[in-house]
């Protein structure tokens, strides 16, 4: 149930604080263009500039600098998620899939001049500190990020581990900016996290997809099982604040639960960048339900996965709309060490929707609210067991689990509180199991 390399190295969006995160591998593809003219007349006015910058600029510029600046230009001034990628940067890129690296432990994209949050990734500086999906960077300790390119913006963020750095932040629903203390960090991501719920149900969350993420949920899958004794009944899979990975990992795992047909496909202008992925046989949990949880901080490979499942009408989804990110980069190395990550290409669903800009809509829209501890009440309802005499029942097997399900309304209260949407996850797959029965 895996597929081959393919010819073309896809990235997610953003950088993680110093990373960019890959999804396929590398290659200067190479290929016939149509010939074009040369637009001599901007070019004459490129020449006319540089030679102005190196005869009149208040300090000396070197020829290589000014080169490496306008080839930046040239890609930013694309879109958001093509860059220029010089030897370090293209080094850091190819370590992401490793699932360690130094920084924060953040995604981060551009957005009207300001960094902007697309989501924390867990068990890091970042999310320990309270930096949340949406925010938006306005200033690092005393450098304002309005006029620093995103590159800029991650140089000052990464730093040695155990030094320290403060984001201000503008937040949706506070009336004035937050100033976050964050402690630099090495990053180590545990692609995979699992456990079961109420006995029967299994709850898996992928954090980020890398290039062993669907045999790590697989082999999860099946310690599940075992400690369920085979008596599954449902499957949560939490792609909340997931940016993405590696379109590779995300096609495996959509394709762990599907038995047959599309899960994704790409267009673009070049013939090489068109690609399809289609599922094989064999479903790892035999068709049980599965419920998908994924937000705004949802992206790319995380969309993938989701659009997959929901068009195959393999899962439900809730939460609420995911970040939208439906285009593909390609990475290209330089001759001298150098690369471009440039944007080839859009994916869409199996259905043929894009979602660049757009996201996925849930099938049940749904927020994840803070629930209030409710107040124990001042009497409580008098019952046979609390008179004075009252005949004992201690044959009764039912007794024996009285204390089990005390522990067991205790732990779904604590769920409800403190993670809503998986609680009202776990509710629709109990519903589902009640139903087939």
């Amino acid at each position: 149930m895996r597929l081959g390399t393919r010819n073309l190295l896809l990235i997610t969006l953003g950088i993680v604080l110093g990373i960019s995160l890959t999804i396929g591998r590398s290659v200067l593809a190479e290929r016939d263009n149509i010939a074009t003219p040369l637009p001599l007349n901007e070019l004459r006015t490129f020449s006319e500039v540089f030679a102005t910058i190196k005869s009149h600029y208040v300090e000396a510029v070197d020829d290589k600098g000014l080169l490496e600046n306008a080839i930046r230009g040239m890609l930013s001034g694309l879109d958001p998620h093509s860059a220029y990628l010089d030897k370090q940067d293209y080094e850091d890129l190819k370590v992401g899939t490793s699932g360690e690296f130094g920084g924060l432990g953040i995604e981060v994209g551009m957005e009207d001049g300001f960094v902007k949050v697309i989501a924390p990734i867990d068990d890091t500086p970042a999310q320990r500190a309270g930096i949340e999906a949406g925010d938006l960077v306005i200033r690092l300790d005393d450098t304002p990020v309005k006029g620093l390119t995103l590159k800029d913006a991650v140089d000052i963020m990464r730093g040695k581990p155990g030094t320290r750095i403060v984001l201000t932040v503008i937040r949706e629903g506070s009336n004035k900016p937050l100033k976050i203390e964050i402690v630099r960090d090495i990053i180590k991501v545990t692609s995979v996290k699992s456990n079961l719920m109420n006995e029967h149900y299994a709850y898996v969350r992928i954090t980020q997809f890398q290039t062993n993420t669907a045999e790590n949920m697989e082999e999860a899958i099946d310690n599940l099982k075992k400690e369920s004794k085979d008596s599954l009944r449902g499957l949560v899979l939490d792609l909340r604040n997931n940016p993405g990975g590696l379109l590779g990992a995300s096609v495996s795992v959509a394709d762990d639960f599907l038995e047959n047909g599309r899960i994704v496909y790409t267009e673009g202008r070049a013939e090489d960048s068109e690609i399809s992925f289609n599922a094989t046989p064999g479903d790892i949990i035999n068709g049980l339900p599965i419920v998908v949880l994924i937000n705004v901080g949802s992206a790319s490979a995380s969309e993938i996965v989701s659009g997959a499942l929901q068009d195959h009408k393999r899962a439900i989804l809730m939460g609420t709309r995911s970040f939208g990110k439906g285009s593909v980069q390609s990475v290209m190395p330089l001759k001298d060490g150098n690369a471009l990550k440039l944007t080839t290409a859009r994916y869409y669903t199996p259905s043929g929707r894009s979602i660049q800009a757009e996201g996925i809509v849930p099938d049940i829209l749904l927020e994840n609210i803070q629930m209030a501890a409710a107040e124990e009440p001042e009497f409580k309802p008098l019952k046979e067991a609390n008179l004075a005499g009252h005949l004992d029942n201690s044959d009764n097997p039912e007794v024996e689990n009285k204390e089990k399900e005390a522990t067991e309304k205790q732990e779904r209260a604590d769920l409800a509180r403190n993670d809503f949407q998986l609680f009202e996850a776990l509710n629709v797959l109990q519903g589902l199991y009640l139903l087939e029965k």
